[in-house]
């Protein structure tokens, strides 16, 4: 059992636009503790317009997101949008978070042993080093557009399409399995690639582990390895760049006569 401090901050604007539309949120907090940590602070942070809450009936989707979260155990932190007209006359909004955020991770990361950081934005590499240097670790999740430095900044990055059920996968028919089942879609990344033979390996996580045990052999290891043919591959990707952990690929997983068998691969994103 850890006794590990934890703490979540959630740029929920960021990741909305960036890939992560339709993101489960009671995932993010069985994924942050699921090694028994003591999950110590869990935020959200969400862009509202508060006058289309007062007096827009179809903003309720959004003010409904907000409700959901505090269920789920999120401080919401609401950073209301404000309006500006340009020089052409063209109106906008604006609602920064990251400042918000910013201080909140730099200020409570001293009662903190790990925090689980999702955006993609690069403005967050001063924050990251100012936490680690105080020695917290710092892991990133998220989806499209992530800021390269600050992925090489933090002490682990994630693709959240990588995290079993954080974002729904297409599913080829009503009631198919669980993710991770045989006949079931998931999403992961090629390992092992024999260009000579035309075959390779998929990596994918089948549960809430060691995320570091990469090896899928050993028991402890939270993943499990997929087979799959160069023929089969998205017309998009060349073999020749295989293997890459910057493809993440969504495919059905079969039983063969060795293991898993990948069938209807699609590329999903490339970073």
């Amino acid at each position: 059992m850890s006794n590990r401090r934890v703490g979540v901050y959630v740029d929920s604007m960021n990741i909305m636009r960036n890939g992560g539309y339709g993101m489960r949120y009671e995932v993010i907090r069985r994924f942050a503790a699921r090694d028994g940590e003591e999950i110590m602070r869990l935020n959200a942070y969400v862009a509202i317009d508060e006058e289309r809450a007062i007096s827009d009936p179809n903003y309720k989707n959004t003010l409904n997101f907000i409700l959901t979260l505090r269920d789920l155990g999120f401080k919401v932190v609401e950073k209301p949008i404000r309006w500006y007209t340009d020089e052409s006359g063209r109106t906008y909004g604006k609602a920064n978070c990251d400042m918000d955020m910013a201080l909140d991770i730099i200020a409570q990361s001293e009662r903190l042993d790990q925090i689980y950081l999702f955006t993609g934005d690069g403005d967050f590499v001063s924050v990251v080093n100012m936490v680690q240097n105080k020695g917290c670790r710092l892991e990133l999740l998220a989806f499209n557009n992530v800021s390269a430095r600050l992925r090489r900044e933090v002490d682990l990055f994630i693709s959240g399409y990588l995290v079993p059920g954080l974002l729904p996968t297409a599913m080829p028919f009503a009631g198919a399995p669980p993710w991770g089942e045989p006949g079931s879609r998931v999403r992961g990344v090629c390992t092992k690639y024999f260009l000579d033979r035309s075959y390779g390996f998929f990596r994918f996580m089948h549960g809430f582990g060691k995320v570091w045990v990469t090896d899928t052999r050993l028991e402890e290891s939270p993943y499990s390895s997929v087979f799959f043919l160069e023929k089969d591959l998205p017309q998009q990707v060349h073999a020749e760049n295989l293997p890459s952990r910057e493809y993440i690929f969504e495919f059905t997983i079969n039983e063969g006569e060795k293991g898993f068998v990948a069938a209807d691969i699609d590329l999903v994103y490339k970073y």
